[in-house]
């Protein structure tokens, strides 16, 4: 099939962020639809005329948000295209063209939702008590998490923020590791100090730790505890025995909140212990006040072969 004028750039200063980076946004979109596509003098054709409304549709939108003044990056492109496809143009509009920003890190960059599965979650953090955020690694599951509480403490509606993992290694022994218990529990508890680090900067999460403020925690210190206006976040629960969940979720005292973050794909408890987050995503649905939130691969905001590393090891198991 010969190929086919279907669209051309309005803006010529749109030109350079719509190709990318040696115009990898033009292979995105030929794997994508199934096509070639050239691309001349603002100029796109395509030699598959029964994507041409789709095509057409995804560049449409591409511009009209780029002309909001709004950075699209490569995940960015990809995330819209399977939005499109699932008729999703006025969430995304909402989307894309909103000014709502969760939290403004130290450095100034401004954190906002960027998927839809994301907007629900922050949504569902600030109208419920406890909230389950389920999904692979990169959607920013946890990040959002940290975000949001660092807001809620700097906003003074908070007291305290409490980080909790489980210990359980991953392959690994963590009894052959030097130094003390919180030598070895350190190294589970680096994308949480990662997460404050950029919100906060290290200085003053040091602070902040020394004065009990910000506590990172193994969860088995959970026990016997009530927190109150405190944001208590558990990730990695995958990793927690159902004996520790509920342990956990008991722990809720006044004006606090719960985060509840996992991938229930990557679960490293050994063959006697069921996991604690698949048993309360099952037996605690439909209580006012919890919410369970839903990622998948589209939501993943990390390097683009994330997401294609996530769709190999999805294919091969089934």
């Amino acid at each position: 099939m010969e190929f086919k004028k279907v669209y051309t750039i309005k803006n010529f200063n749109n030109e350079q962020n719509l190709l990318g980076v040696r115009n990898v946004n033009l292979k995105m979109l030929e794997e994508y639809f199934g096509c070639l596509v050239t691309y001349r003098n603002l100029e796109f054709s395509i030699n598959n005329e029964e994507v041409e409304d789709r095509f057409v549709r995804a560049l449409s939108f591409y511009e009209e948000i780029l002309n909001y003044g709004k950075n699209l990056e490569y995940r960015d492109y990809l995330y819209i295209l399977n939005a499109l496809d699932q008729d999703l143009i006025d969430e995304l509009r909402e989307l894309y063209l909103s000014k709502e920003v969760l939290y403004t890190t130290i450095n100034g960059k401004q954190i906002c939702p960027r998927t839809l599965n994301q907007k629900k979650y922050l949504k569902n953090l600030k109208y419920n008590d406890i909230v389950f955020g389920v999904g692979p690694a990169g959607t920013g599951k946890t990040y959002l998490a940290v975000m949001y509480a660092v807001s809620l403490l700097k906003a003074n509606h908070i007291k305290k923020i409490l980080l909790v993992r489980p210990v359980v290694e991953a392959g690994e022994r963590l009894g052959f590791l030097p130094g003390d218990l919180k030598d070895k529990i350190d190294p589970y508890l680096i994308p949480l100090y990662d997460a404050l680090y950029e919100a906060l900067g290290k200085e003053k999460v040091d602070g902040l730790v020394s004065k009990g403020i910000i506590e990172v925690a193994p969860l088995a210190y959970m026990r016997g505890r009530t927190l109150e206006k405190a944001v208590i976040i558990l990730d990695e629960a995958q990793n927690a025995t159902t004996s520790q969940m509920k342990m956990f979720l008991t722990r809720l005292g006044l004006d606090s909140k719960m985060i509840i973050t996992g991938d229930i794909t990557q679960i490293d408890l050994d063959r006697y212990h069921q996991s604690g987050l698949v048993e309360a995503l099952r037996i605690l649905r439909n209580i006012d006040g919890i919410s369970f939130n839903n990622f998948d691969k589209y939501d993943v905001m990390r390097h683009r072969l994330v997401q294609e590393i996530i769709n190999r090891y999805e294919e091969n198991n089934d």
